[in-house]
C-alpha cells in the first residue's frame, strides 16, 4: 500500500484554497438560482413546474452522486476526480448559461449537479489527505465556513448579479462560474498533491444501484413538492427506506466477505463520532436550508423587496457564520462537542428571536430590527457546521475519506431537501389559513425550522455527555480512539 512522505505538503494551504473556491461555487449554485427563477420563467416562456427543475434537478443530481463519487476518488485518486469534475462543472455551467430553452437548461443543470456531486466529497477527502493534527482542525474550519456561508450568501450574490446584468442577468449566474472555475482548474493542476490511488478498483456496483435508488425514491417526492408531488408519490418514501435498508444489509455482507463496500459499515459502528455527526448534520440542515427560502418569500413577496435587498436583509447571518466558523476551527480540538452544543443553542435563540421580530415588528422596520438576532444565529451556526464536520471526519481512515465525506454531505442534502420542501410548504399553508398574513407565516415556518434544530441539539447533548463520561473513566477519548490510530493510512 502506498504511503506518502511523512513531511507535510508545502503547497497544502494554497491547494486548500483552490478546493474551497471550487466547493464554494458548487454549493452556491444550490441557492443562488432560486432568486432568478421568475426572470428565467419570463425569459424562456416556461411553466412554473418546469423552471422549478432548474433548482430541484441540480439538488437531486448532486445528492445522488456524492457517495459513489467519494468512493471513486478513494479508489482512483482524489486529484484526478476533482479536476475532472471541476472541468465538467465549468463546461455545463457555460451550457446552462447559453441554453436556448427550458429543456436544455434543465439537462445542463442535471449534468452540472452530477459534476458538483462528484467534486464535493473530494474536498473533505483532500483535507484528510493533506493535513494532520491541529492543522486539520483549522482546515476543516475553513471548509465548514465555506459550506455554511455558501448557502447563506446565495440570495445576496444572485440578487447582485441580477441587478447588474439586466433582463438576461440569470444567464450570468451560470456564466460567472466559467472564469472562476477555469482559474481554479489551472491552479489545481499545479498545486493539488499527486498521491497513488488507495483502492483495488472495485466499486461495488450492487451497492451503487441500491444507494442511488433509495436516495432517488426518498428525494423525488420532496423535489416535486411544489407541484403536489408528495401527495401523488408518497409511496416512494417507504419504498426508498426499504431499499436503503437493503443497501445497509448488502454493505455488511460485502464487508463480512472481505470485499470493498461502497460505504464501509465500520464508519457508523466503529469510527468514533461519525454516526452522531452525520445524524446531527442531517437534522440541522432540515432547519438551516429551509429558512432561506422562507426568508426570500417573506421579504420579496410579503414586503416587496427586490432580490438584492432581500439577500442583503439576511447578510448578518452570513457574516456571523463566516466569522465564527473560522474561529471555531481553532477551538474544536479543545472544546469538542461542547462547541456544537452551545452553537446550536445560539442559532436557535437567534432564529427564534428573528421569528418573533418578523411576526411582531412593523413591515418598514422588520429587516433592521431582525439584524441583531440574525447575527447571533449566524455566530451560532458557524460553531455548528464547521466543528461538526471536523469531529465527524477527523477519525475516519484516510483510505475511506472520500466515501465518508460523500455520505456526510448526502445526509446534509437529504435534510436540506426535507427543509426546503416542508418549511415553504408550511409558509404557504399559513398564508392560506390567515388570509395572507405574511408575518405570521414567516414566524411559524422559521419556528418550525428551530424545532428541527432542537432535535439536532438533543443528539449533540447526548454525544457531549458520552464524551464527558469517557473522559472521566479514561475509556477511549476522541484523541486516542481505535479508529484514530488508522487516520493516517492511505
Amino acid at each position: 500500500m502506498h504511503r506518502p512522505d511523512a513531511r507535510p505538503d508545502p503547497n497544502r494551504w494554497r491547494a486548500l484554497w483552490v478546493t474551497l473556491v471550487a466547493g464554494f461555487m458548487t454549493l452556491l449554485d444550490v441557492t443562488i438560482v432560486a432568486v432568478a427563477l421568475p426572470s428565467m420563467q419570463r425569459g424562456l416562456h416556461a411553466s412554473a413546474a418546469s423552471v422549478q427543475w432548474v433548482v430541484s434537478g441540480y439538488a437531486l443530481a448532486f445528492a445522488l452522486t456524492l457517495v459513489t463519487a467519494g468512493r471513486i476518488g478513494d479508489t482512483f485518486g482524489r486529484r484526478r476526480v476533482f479536476l475532472a469534475a471541476l472541468a465538467a462543472f465549468v463546461v455545463f455551467s457555460a451550457a446552462a448559461g447559453a441554453a436556448p430553452g427550458i429543456e436544455l437548461l434543465v439537462v445542463a443543470r442535471l449534468a452540472q449537479g452530477v459534476a458538483a456531486g462528484s467534486l464535493a466529497p473530494q474536498n473533505s477527502a483532500l483535507i484528510q489527505q493533506m493535513f494532520r493534527g491541529a492543522e486539520r482542525g483549522r482546515a476543516f474550519g475553513l471548509f465548514g465556513a465555506t459550506v455554511g456561508v455558501s448557502s447563506a450568501v446565495g440570495p445576496v450574490v444572485g440578487g447582485l448579479i441580477l441587478a447588474l446584468a439586466g433582463p438576461e442577468g440569470w444567464r450570468w449566474i451560470f456564466y460567472v462560474n466559467v472564469p472562476i472555475g477555469a482559474l481554479a482548474l489551472l491552479l489545481g493542476f499545479r498545486l493539488l498533491p499527486r498521491v497513488a490511488p488507495g483502492g483495488r478498483g472495485h466499486l461495488d456496483p450492487v451497492g451503487v444501484v441500491l444507494l442511488g435508488t433509495g436516495i432517488l425514491a426518498v428525494m423525488l417526492p420532496l423535489v416535486l413538492a411544489e407541484g403536489g408531488g408528495v401527495g401523488r408519490v408518497w409511496w416512494l418514501f417507504p419504498a426508498g427506506l426499504l431499499v436503503l435498508f437493503a443497501f445497509v444489509r448488502w454493505e455488511r455482507r460485502v464487508a463480512r466477505r472481505g470485499g470493498q463496500p461502497l460505504l464501509d459499515p465500520g464508519l457508523l459502528t466503529e469510527t468514533r463520532g461519525y454516526a452522531t455527526g452525520a445524524g446531527l448534520a442531517a437534522l440541522y440542515f432540515v432547519g438551516f436550508s429551509g429558512v432561506w427560502l422562507v426568508f426570500a418569500l417573506f421579504f420579496q413577496n410579503g414586503l416587496g423587496f427586490s432580490p438584492l435587498v432581500s439577500g442583503l436583509a439576511v447578510t448578518p447571518f452570513a457574516v456571523g457564520s463566516a466569522t465564527a466558523a473560522a474561529v471555531a476551527g481553532r477551538l474544536v480540538d479543545r472544546l469538542g462537542r461542547a462547541l456544537t452544543v452551545w452553537g446550536l443553542v445560539a442559532v436557535m435563540l437567534g432564529l427564534g428571536a428573528t421569528a418573533l421580530v418578523l411576526w411582531l415588528a412593523p413591515s418598514d422596520r422588520a429587516a433592521w430590527l431582525a439584524a441583531p438576532a440574525l447575527l447571533v444565529g449566524g455566530l451560532g451556526s458557524g460553531c455548528v457546521i464547521s466543528p461538526n464536520i471536523t469531529m465527524t471526519l477527523r477519525d475516519v481512515p484516510v483510505r475511506m475519506a472520500g466515501a465518508a465525506g460523500g455520505a456526510l454531505q448526502t445526509g446534509q442534502r437529504l435534510g436540506g431537501a426535507v427543509g426546503t420542501a416542508a418549511l415553504p410548504g408550511l409558509f404557504y399553508l399559513t398564508l392560506n389559513a390567515t388570509h395572507d398574513d405574511y408575518h405570521e407565516a414567516v414566524a411559524l415556518s422559521v419556528g418550525s425550522g428551530v424545532a428541527a434544530m432542537l432535535c439536532a441539539l438533543a443528539v449533540a447533548v447526548l454525544d457531549w455527555r458520552r464524551d464527558r463520561r469517557s473522559d472521566r473513566t479514561g475509556r477511549c477519548p476522541p484523541e486516542t480512539s481505535h479508529s484514530h490510530t488508522h487516520a493516517g493510512q492511505y
